[in-house]
């Protein structure tokens, strides 16, 4: 009876301090998660895909920076060695967590270089992560990235096709854009809003705006006249007709 009752109080005594440790080996840290995710993006370039298997859930909704939505067959399926010629790195920067219970959520900066035959690349993009705890093991059920906007590389354009672009254009009656050049530079400015902006050439006839999306595209016709300025977004144009020539 002694010696029954003592092992009795031994593993009452011992078997909660088991379940304390077995919990919290089961919690994840913002360290582990970026580790497991810098692993994932290490395994990229080679075209490992076996990170991805272990910690992809088999129920994932991954939406990629290219607007891909893939369940995890097409996203490991993804994971192919760069082509001959290729080579880079995917490295994590300004991670940020929100642990609690079984859910963990990871946001994250990515910079990206790529050398093609030594000519280098770079990309930035963003991450977040929804990591699950689910019988026993941390996997990404939810993962959407993005990819920061960078402005284009600045050309240069003819100052006589420049001087073409001035003139007053129409999007409806009441609402027009002003271009004016001013010192070599193209401003364009809208009736309905204070600021001008300042277009930048790309190429003859593109322009951009900087920190903004798209392109401003100026039409010409049979003759090379400038008849339209295009805002141009996502391939979609808004045409401004040209109404006035200055």
């Amino acid at each position: 009876m002694k010696k029954g009752m003592f092992a009795f109080i031994l593993v009452a005594f011992l078997l909660p301090a088991a379940r304390q440790v077995s919990a919290q080996a089961e919690k994840i840290t913002q360290e582990e998660l970026v580790r497991r995710t810098q692993e994932m993006f290490d395994a990229v370039a080679v075209g490992n895909q076996e990170p991805w298997k272990k910690y992809i859930a088999g129920d994932v909704l991954y939406f990629d920076e290219k607007g891909r939505n893939m369940n995890k067959q097409q996203l490991v399926a993804d994971i192919t060695p760069l082509p001959k010629g290729y080579s880079g790195t995917i490295k994590m920067a300004k991670a940020q967590s929100h642990i609690e219970g079984d859910v963990a959520i990871l946001s994250y900066d990515l910079d990206e270089t790529e050398t093609i035959y030594g000519q280098n690349m770079t990309a930035r993009y963003h991450g977040t992560d929804t990591w699950m705890r689910r019988n026993g093991s941390w996997q990404i059920v939810a993962s959407q990235q993005l990819r920061y906007y960078e402005d284009p590389a600045p050309g240069t354009s003819d100052p006589k096709r420049m001087a073409d672009c001035i003139g007053i254009y129409e999007l409806v009656p009441g609402i027009t854009m002003a271009v004016t050049l001013e010192e070599n530079r193209l401003y364009a400015k809208r009736s309905d809003r204070g600021a001008k902006d300042e277009l930048v050439p790309e190429t003859t006839d593109i322009y951009f705006r900087k920190g903004v999306e798209g392109r401003r595209l100026f039409r010409r016709d049979s003759a090379g006249r400038v008849d339209a300025l295009i805002d141009r977004r996502n391939n979609e144009d808004v045409v401004w007709k040209r109404i006035k020539q200055d």
